[in-house]
């Protein structure tokens, strides 16, 4: 049982890691092991079975037989550790150290002795030499296809089968053995030169693709970083240098013992409030989420992947009929099950449906590829940091967050948000501020706590300020 317990749990590991991995990834190790496997194949038809006819022959074919397999075996488990750093070494991704090639190249040798001295010494069939003498070269030939040009490779190729060929027509081959073996053998090294450089080139190209992708997620963010950083200068900029020199001008007519001092310092304190407001304004629309926008983004992004998605609900009254606060809590989910689904599972297909109670708004992100990973990224109540995110933000709002499995079937998995629409308490209550836009009461209370900050009573809000000095005639004021 404990046997049977390992492997079942060992088969259990390896399909974790495999859907763990990106589909690029599962390309690439699909790529690599079918190229691996190819050597053992050919090692157990062409390398294996002819040699057969061995026996009868004597104690020495005998000897020699099992020492070309043995040696055979022993190039296929170089090959096999050999070919991810060819591939690596062919999209540039690391040098492959080529002393990795010496051994290789004296059991190439050595195999090919073998089988001349079998063949000279009446050891193997006249039938079965084509066969093996095709055999002998592909497991060095895989990874070496990789490392090194094409016409390289067929030069190196053609030498080696015409070296090959000329020391059996020494050693006494001839007529149409001797052909079919030089036959046979630019059949398997071309059959490596067209399985294996089409195989490399279709995964660089891919990868590039991938580290393209990558490269322009992170200008994309450089850039949001640059439009925020020049959001602010522009809010920040113009303010800071108006109050500074209204200051300035302030500290020379109290000096002067000018009572127009209290009107300049009136109208700093102004400024500094309207310029608090503005850099709330721009972190409030730099952090918000619309869902009609984060719907049409999950959309792309997901068909983009190759992930057919139906969107419900969206033009109803769920959709852009919901409070603004609603919509905002709900983007917020779509746009992190949207980035986990891509991240963590494996779908081909993801819906999304919206809809309406007579006192809440439910959203219902569902996909198919699941499997043994959770789409937000933490497991199921464990709370990972997709899933605490979105549950204080709906909790906020007095909403609620379930995720889990479907039914039975461990690769259906859904997201339910639910968001009410009446007000959980005061702190709901919306108010416009004079830009056009909402702002919470809570923030209005964060917004009189940073002006109180000191400890003293708020200041009653400033009247209108009478004519001041322009800033522009400040050097004549001096």
């Amino acid at each position: 049982m404990k046997g049977l317990r390992g492997v079942i749990g060992r088969v259990r590991g390896w399909r974790r890691g495999w859907h763990e991995r990106s589909k690029l990834q599962r390309i690439d190790l699909y790529t690599r092991v079918t190229l691996c496997a190819m050597v053992w194949l050919f090692l157990l038809t062409w390398g294996f079975l002819p040699l057969g006819t061995v026996f009868g022959r004597g104690s020495w074919a005998l000897a020699i037989g099992a020492t070309l397999l043995t040696v055979n075996v022993a190039q296929s488990l170089l090959s096999t550790f050999n070919v991810r750093p060819a591939f690596d070494h062919y999209r540039g991704a690391a040098p492959f150290p080529r002393r990795r090639l010496r051994l290789p190249a004296v059991l190439l040798v050595v195999l090919s002795g073998l089988l001349i001295a079998l063949m000279a010494g009446n050891g193997l069939d006249d039938r079965a030499l084509p066969v093996m003498a095709m055999d002998v070269p592909i497991a060095f030939g895989i990874p070496y296809a990789l490392l090194v040009p094409a016409r390289k490779f067929l030069l190196h190729a053609a030498a080696y089968i015409a070296a090959f060929v000329g020391l059996l027509a020494v050693f006494g081959g001839t007529g149409t053995p001797l052909l079919a073996t030089a036959f046979t053998m630019a059949l398997g090294l071309l059959l490596v030169i067209i399985s294996v450089r089409p195989s490399g080139w279709s995964l660089s190209v891919m990868w590039q693709a991938e580290e393209a992708r990558d490269m322009q997620a992170r200008l994309a963010v450089a850039e949001e970083r640059l439009r925020f950083g020049r959001d602010m200068h522009d809010v920040l900029g113009r303010n800071l240098s108006v109050i500074a020199l209204k200051s300035e001008l302030a500290v020379e007519l109290a000096q002067r013992g000018n009572p127009a001092a209290v009107d300049q310092m009136v109208e700093v304190q102004r400024i500094a409030r309207a310029s608090q407001q503005e850099v709330r304004d721009v972190v409030r629309g730099y952090r918000e989420a619309d869902l009609p926008t984060e719907l049409m983004g999950a959309r792309g992004v997901l068909q983009a992947a190759g992930i057919s998605v139906t969107v419900e609900g969206a033009d109803g009254p769920a959709g852009i009929g919901a409070p603004a606060a609603v919509q905002a809590a709900l983007g917020w989910v779509v746009r992190e099950t949207a980035t986990n689904v891509l991240r963590h599972g494996d779908p081909r297909h993801c819906s999304i449906r919206l809809t309406r109670t007579r006192d809440a708004v439910v959203l219902e992100v569902e996909n198919d590829g699941a499997g043994a990973a959770d789409p937000l990224g933490g497991g199921g109540d464990g709370g990972g940091s997709g899933l605490a995110g979105l549950r204080e933000r709906l909790g906020a709002l007095g909403g609620s967050l379930t995720a889990g499995p479907v039914g039975d079937d461990p690769d259906l998995f859904r997201v339910t948000a639910t968001v009410p629409l009446t007000a959980p308490g005061p702190g709901w209550r919306t108010t416009a501020d004079p830009g056009g836009r909402t702002a919470s009461a809570g923030d209005e209370r964060a917004a009189l706590g940073e002006r109180t900050a000191s400890g003293e009573r708020a200041a009653p809000s400033a009247p209108p300020a009478s004519p001041s000095p322009d800033p522009s005639a400040l050097p004549e004021e001096r």
